[in-house]
């Protein structure tokens, strides 16, 4: 008999999202299948848009995401580190999956250097700009424990809360004063 468990995003503020990871050794057939099914749950997500997935976002304790590329396909992206960050920053009005309907705004460099592993275990060096760069930095994020509303708190940004929706279907957001 199979045991077929059903991946769902861990909500915060369960735990889990709060776990430092550990290095993945070696990429195994396992993990690709999980990576598969990570990028299946994040193509669900809509409005908004999934464009990463952490690993922590579903109960796992490896140093691993999936990023959104522009081809709109999902690169995983085992051990990664930022090896520099850029003069230049932006702020972004950030989301999660395992936060919904709260967003804030966290100023990030708008360009990094990163290393990581591929799915065939190859290391990878390159420079990431704008929306990738903030995609790559989010997910590290989650990797290390943090939530993009420790950013906000940090840099004493605004936080909102989306209340609703207008006539014509787009949200109404609420500034959360903390």
């Amino acid at each position: 008999m199979l045991n077929f468990q059903v991946m769902k995003v861990v909500i915060a503020p369960d735990q889990k999202l709060r776990v430092k990871t550990k290095l993945v050794k070696k990429v195994m057939p396992e993990l690709l299948k999980i990576i598969e099914q990570m990028a299946d749950l994040t193509k669900t997500y809509t409005d908004p848009e999934g464009v990463g997935l952490a690993s922590t976002q579903i109960g796992r304790d490896e140093k691993f995401f999936i990023a959104k590329n522009k081809q709109k396909e999902f690169d995983p992206v085992f051990n990664p580190q930022i090896i520099s960050i850029g003069k230049k920053t932006k702020v972004f009005f950030e989301g999660c999956l395992s936060i919904p309907n709260y967003y804030g705004e966290v100023t990030r460099p708008t360009s990094v250097k990163v290393r990581y592993m591929d799915y065939l275990g190859n290391l990878v060096t390159k420079t990431l700009t704008g929306i990738d760069a903030w995609i790559f930095q989010h997910e590290v994020d989650h990797l290390e424990g943090k939530l993009f509303v420790d950013k906000v708190l940090e840099q004493k940004s605004k936080m909102f809360k989306v209340i609703g929706r207008d006539r014509a279907g787009a949200e109404i957001f609420e500034e959360i004063i903390m």
